[in-house]
């Protein structure tokens, strides 16, 4: 997989059949204090995403739930697809470390190479953008992602040559694809009041365009989206503001509805692992 946009071809999820709370970010420990998450919603929700996928052509795989790992539907976290096989993540809270096992076992069961199991700090896949093939962006906070995690981890794509961009950000943000996604090719979602002007400047260099997305609409959620490829991309229904933002650049939005996770901070960004995209690299 060399970039973030090339038409989606499979995907990796995991049911929420055992999906809970545990206070390891600010949304969901203001959560806990007003109610709890209904399971049922959530897997009837869920089941609407796996549906969305399918209508668009996109092969899913599951990972196995496991009991104990009331986040593992957040696929994203664990483990990052690259031109090279599948890096393994180190999650940086000790309730979601567990997630490995079930990643490791799924990737060797489907004969996919592991060049990485990364072991030095902490990186999260929700920081990770493979952006356009040569360029790769990850950003920490300290939070989830630590810088030197994050080095290790794209030491895997400068020894082939690749461009890496890291970019801190306020630890508030949790991950980076809750401030910046891309949304085609050459076309991204920008938290531009948070993001710093260099950041900015990145991206017009490599001839990237910006759809601004305020910082409310970044707290709702609006940058973490998915590309399907051939202009269309998956968002959640909640977000219209953003919704017509995409379709006034002429994008196709499929807009499965999951209020559920979105109650906890997840996104279609945090529930998705690409497994296989269309390469675009000539």
């Amino acid at each position: 997989m060399d970039s973030e946009y090339g038409v989606l071809k499979d995907v990796l999820l995991c049911s929420p059949q055992h999906y809970g709370w545990v206070p390891i970010n600010s949304v969901v420990k203001e959560k806990m204090t007003e109610n709890v998450p209904d399971v049922a919603a959530a897997m009837s929700q869920h089941d609407e995403i796996v549906s969305a996928f399918g209508e668009t052509g996109v092969n899913v795989h599951f990972l196995q739930p496991q009991p104990h790992l009331v986040f593992q539907s957040d696929t994203r976290d664990s483990s990052q697809m690259t031109p090279w096989g599948a890096a393994i993540l180190q999650l940086r809270h000790i309730e979601r470390r567990g997630e490995y096992a079930s990643v490791i076992d799924f990737y060797r069961s489907k004969g996919i190479p592991i060049p990485l199991m990364s072991s030095k700090g902490t990186i999260e896949g929700g920081d990770i953008s493979v952006t356009k093939p040569g360029l790769i962006i990850v950003g920490y906070s300290g939070e989830r992602t630590t810088r030197d995690g994050a080095e290790e981890f794209t030491s895997l794509f400068k020894k082939n040559g690749w461009r890496v961009h890291l970019q801190p950000f306020p630890e508030h943000f949790l991950h980076l694809d809750v401030i910046f996604s891309m949304a085609a090719e050459n076309l991204a979602l920008v938290c531009t009041e948070v993001l710093p002007d260099s950041f900015i400047d990145l991206l017009r260099e490599e001839k990237i365009r910006i759809i601004p997305v305020t910082y409310k609409e970044a707290m709702d959620l609006g940058c973490n989206v998915v590309s399907l490829g051939n202009d269309r991309v998956m968002t959640s229904r909640h977000n219209r503001s953003v919704i017509d933002k995409l379709r006034a650049e002429g994008l196709k939005v499929v807009d499965p509805y999951f209020p559920e996770f979105a109650k906890g901070g997840s996104g279609i960004h945090c529930l998705t692992m690409p497994l296989k995209r269309e390469p675009v690299a000539a």
